[in-house]
């Protein structure tokens, strides 16, 4: 058996008693095709260069008009000792460091310490670059959503989740929920190849462990034709995810009270979809009622990882609640932006200021 063959052993993707053959397409039925999945690349950049024109042509503009304006920051002076330093060793040195600095450049320690907090000022994302950002995910998310839900309310399978698995894996694949998956992968995929050049956040370790098991998981479910119980998860997952970039956008407005009722809004939605619908439909449905086989114990893994990062967003989240909006503490939004400041270079969502 070659590498090929192995791989796509009907024993490893399908549960047992079932072959590839069960699934044999006609004129009238299809089903999952694997080299399907390579059009998310050209899918990908095609996101790629929508959001760019979106960004400049729609939310660059809107930002401008709803008074979302860049912060003037002060320019450091050319010094190539403090740059590299900056540069190969840490944006910021320790009490040792700065001291042999100052004497390497010929400088007051406090000069050094106001020129590097000035230059991490500069690296310091622009206002408009995150509503712009905030935007185009507030866009894509609000109608992946929504296309979601007027796609799955009439099926069966909607609510009652053990019809999911009636008559699996003969599920013929509708065009509709096939351009959902890909849309879906092509998103997340075209996120990965943004990562670079994109607003660099908190939970950035975290985002990166989100979107491998996320692409791991619309892979793996596609080819194994695990397509209803997928977009379900999707839908899940979709539900919060508008509103947090809604949020964010407020917050870039300076709307301070509204952003703060928004984000009590996301944290009710996403508390409840990700740490109760989430797991009724996954753990209930999936783990404890379908037979285990290797895709399957895979998908399982990586659901775990999803729900553990669930749950770890859901305590700062609930930690940012009860310390911000409730208690009116220091705003902090564990789930927003890395910023750095004047003060303490840590300012966040519900405080409204960059």
């Amino acid at each position: 058996m070659g590498l090929s063959e192995g791989f796509w052993h009907h024993e490893h993707w399908l549960p047992p008693g079932a072959t590839w053959e069960d699934m044999k397409e006609s004129a009238d039925i299809h089903y999952p095709q694997p080299q399907d999945l390579l059009f998310c690349i050209p899918g990908a950049l095609l996101l790629i260069v929508i959001r760019c024109i979106f960004e400049r042509t729609v939310a660059l503009p809107l930002g401008r008009r709803l008074g979302v304006r860049d912060k003037l920051r002060p320019r450091v002076q050319p010094n190539a000792t403090l740059e590299g330093f900056y540069v190969l060793l840490g944006r910021t040195p320790k009490e040792g460091d700065l001291i042999s600095l100052a004497k390497q450049s010929d400088l007051p320690v406090k000069k050094v310490q106001t020129w590097f907090r000035h230059r991490r000022a500069q690296d310091r994302p622009r206002l408009t670059k995150k509503f712009c950002e905030a935007s185009w995910r507030f866009a894509f998310y609000f109608t992946l959503f929504f296309s979601e839900l007027a796609l799955l309310y009439d099926k069966p399978w909607f609510l009652d989740h053990t019809v999911c698995w009636l008559r699996f894996p003969q599920q013929p694949l509708p065009p509709a929920l096939g351009w959902i998956y890909l849309l879906e992968l092509s998103f997340y995929c075209s996120l990965v190849a943004t990562l670079p050049f994109d607003v660099k956040r908190k939970d950035f370790k975290e985002q990166i462990i989100h979107h491998i098991a996320t692409i791991t998981l619309i892979f793996v479910s596609y080819c194994a034709n695990l397509i209803r119980f997928g977009v379900m998860v999707m839908l899940v997952h979709d539900a919060s995810d508008y509103i947090l970039e809604l949020a964010k956008m407020l917050h870039y407005m300076r709307w301070k009270r509204a952003c703060e009722a928004v984000f009590v809004v996301f944290a009710v939605v996403f508390i409840i979809s990700r740490l109760v619908v989430f797991p009724l439909i996954t753990y209930y449905y999936f783990v404890t009622k379908f037979p285990l086989f290797l895709i399957s114990c895979l998908i399982n893994a990586f659901l775990m990882v999803l729900q553990l990062l669930h749950i770890f967003w859901s305590y700062l989240i609930i930690q940012m609640i009860f310390g911000v909006v409730l208690h009116d503490a220091k705003r902090k939004d564990a789930r927003s932006d890395t910023e750095e400041s004047d003060r303490s270079e840590a300012e966040d969502l519900a405080e409204g200021t960059e």
